[in-house]
C-alpha cells in the first residue's frame, strides 16, 4: 500500500517560521491558515508571505510582523550575536528586501497591530481591566487558551498544544522546573505562538500519512536570549533532542541554526525516522530563513513523497546473544542504550543454558545499517563474546502517532490502518500520566481513551 509522506530537510536548521514557509510553498492552503490565525484572540502582529531567494533558490517566506510592544529581536542578528556579526545583520536586511523585481509577493491583510478592540489577555483576572505587557509570560494553560478558542479542526489543536508541551517540558528540564512552573517568555511571545498554529494547521490542511524528518543541523557558539548568554545548540533544543530522541549535527557555523520552536515542530510531527527505499517526489517547498551565515543555504527544504507500492514490507535485522554470567543491572543498561541508539524494539527471555545455568536470550530488533552500532553496544555492556545475526522480512501496517486532546487531558495515540480498518492504541506514558492526574486505573484510562478516539474517528 503506498504512503503520501512529508519530509523535512533540515541541512540549514529549523525554526517555526521556515517551516510554516516550506508547508505553504509546499501547497498548504493559504486562505485556511490566514481564516485560523485571525480566528486566534491575539494581536499586536499582522502577516507578511513573499517570494524571497536564497542561494540563488526562490523560496517562500513567512513573517511575523511584531508591532514595537512585541518586539523581540528574534532575527536582529547584531543583537543576538553583537558586533562581529553586523555584516551579517546588514546581509539579512538585504535579503529581506532583495530581489522585489519580478517576484510575485504575497502580503496577507491579516493586521491585528492596529485592532481597535481590547487586546485579549488570558492570564488576567476575571472582571479586571485589561493591561498589555511586554513579552507577556504565559505558562502552558494560557497558551491552550488561545489556541483552543481559535476556529481550527481539533487535529490542529492537537497538535499546535503537543508542539507546546514539548517545549514546556524542555523548559522544565532546563530550568529545573515542573511544567505547571513554567513560564514562557521568548517562547510564549506572540510570534511564536502564531508560528507554532500555522505549522500546525499547515501540516493538518496537508494531512500526510507519516512525516520524516532528517537530523537536525545546528551551529555552535553563544546566542544572546532573556537571561544572558547560553551556548549553541542552545540548552531548549538539547533537552528536547534528548526527551524526544531527535539527531543532532552540529557544522561548523558559528550561530543556531535550530530554534526550540523548530526542534518542538520536528519532534511533535515525526512519525517514521528513515525514508522508504523508493519513492516519487509529488511536490516540494522551499520555506526560507531570516538569517544568513556563510556556507548555509538558509532554507527548509520539504518534500511530498509518494512511497512504492508494497512499500508496507521491508527487511530488518534480528540479532540475540545468550548470557548466562552478567547482571540484571547490566543488561537492564543494555536494553536502554540499544532503544536510545535506534533499535526498533530490545528485550531478554529467561532461558537455561549448559548444565541448567539460568541465563537470559538477549535478542535485538533493528535496521540492517544499525547492526555495527548495536554490536558495540552489546559487546561494551554484557559479559557474550558473540552475536547471531539474519535478516528478516516485516510486513508493517500503516501508522501514525496522533495528539487528542481529550476531557481527561492531552494523549498521543497510535492508530494502525490494515484495509478498511483502523485500530488505536494509546502511548503508555500519556495513559501512566492521564491516570494519575485523573486518579483512575492505568487499565481504565486506556480504555476511556481509546474509546474516545475511536468515536471521534481521528
Amino acid at each position: 500500500m503506498s504512503e503520501k509522506i512529508l519530509y523535512l530537510e533540515c541541512n540549514s536548521g529549523i525554526s517555526g517560521d521556515m517551516t510554516v514557509a516550506a508547508l505553504l510553498d509546499l501547497g498548504a492552503n493559504r486562505e485556511v491558515l490566514m481564516e485560523a490565525l485571525e480566528s486566534l484572540p491575539l494581536t499586536g502582529y499582522s502577516i507578511e508571505i513573499k517570494d524571497v531567494y536564497k542561494s540563488g533558490i526562490r523560496a517562500c517566506d513567512f513573517n511575523v510582523i511584531l508591532d514595537s510592544a512585541h518586539e523581540n529581536h528574534d532575527h536582529d542578528m547584531e543583537y543576538l550575536y553583537g558586533d562581529a556579526h553586523t555584516h551579517d545583520a546588514a546581509v539579512s536586511h538585504e535579503y529581506a528586501h532583495a530581489h522585489a523585481d519580478g517576484v510575485e509577493e504575497h502580503e496577507h491583510a491579516v493586521n491585528k497591530v492596529t485592532d481597535a478592540h481590547a487586546e485579549h489577555t488570558v492570564n488576567e483576572t476575571p472582571g479586571t481591566p485589561a493591561h498589555h505587557h511586554h513579552h507577556d509570560a504565559r505558562n502552558l494553560n494560557d497558551i491552550a487558551q488561545i489556541i483552543m478558542a481559535g476556529r481550527l479542526t481539533e487535529n490542529a489543536k492537537s497538535l499546535a498544544l503537543k508542539i507546546f508541551r514539548i517545549l514546556a517540558q524542555a523548559e522544565a528540564k532546563v530550568h529545573g522546573k515542573s511544567i505547571d512552573e513554567v513560564h514562557f517568555h521568548e517562547v510564549g511571545a506572540v510570534d511564536s505562538i502564531v508560528d507554532i498554529t500555522a505549522a500546525a494547521v499547515c501540516l493538518d490542511n496537508i494531512q500526510p500519512d507519516q512525516v520524516v524528518i532528517s537530523a537536525l543541523t545546528d551551529g555552535t557558539g553563544q546566542i544572546r536570549c532573556q537571561h544572558g548568554l547560553i551556548p549553541v545548540p542552545v540548552p531548549a533544543v538539547t533537552a528536547i533532542a534528548s526527551n524526544e530522541h531527535l539527531t543532532l549535527k552540529i557544522r561548523n557555523v558559528e550561530g543556531e541554526l535550530v530554534t526550540p520552536t523548530g526542534a518542538a515542530i520536528a519532534a511533535a510531527f515525526r512519525t517514521e525516522s528513515t525514508l522508504p527505499d523508493s519513492f516519487e517526489i509529488l511536490h516540494t517547498g522551499f520555506g526560507a530563513g531570516k538569517r544568513t551565515y556563510t556556507g548555509v543555504s538558509g532554507f527548509l527544504r520539504a518534500m511530498l513523497l509518494q512511497s512504492s507500492a508494497g512499500e508496507d514490507h521491508d527487511t530488518i535485522l534480528s540479532m540475540e546473544t545468550n548470557i548466562d554470567d552478567c547482571t540484571g543491572e547490566a543488561l537492564s543498561f543494555t536494553l536502554q542504550q540499544l532503544l536510545k541508539e535506534g533499535a526498533l524494539d530490545a528485550f531478554c527471555i529467561p532461558i537455561y543454558m549448559k548444565k541448567n545455568r539460568p541465563a537470559y536470550l538477549l535478542k535485538v530488533l533493528c535496521q540492517p545499517d544499525d547492526r555495527a552500532k548495536m554490536e558495540a553496544i552489546i559487546f561494551h555492556n554484557t559479559t557474550t563474546i558473540g552475536i547471531r545475526f539474519q535478516e528478516m522480512h516485516r510486513t508493517k501496517l500503516d501508522r501514525r502517532i496522533i495528539a487528542v486532546e481529550t476531557p481527561w487531558g492531552m494523549a498521543d495515540v497510535k492508530c494502525c490502518t490494515y484495509g478498511s480498518d483502523t485500530y488505536y492504541y494509546p502511548e503508555n506514558d500519556s495513559v501512566k500520566q492521564l491516570a494519575l492526574l485523573n486518579e483512575v486505573g492505568f487499565s481504565e484510562m486506556y480504555g476511556m481513551i481509546q474509546a474516545y478516539t475511536r468515536a471521534k474517528g481521528l
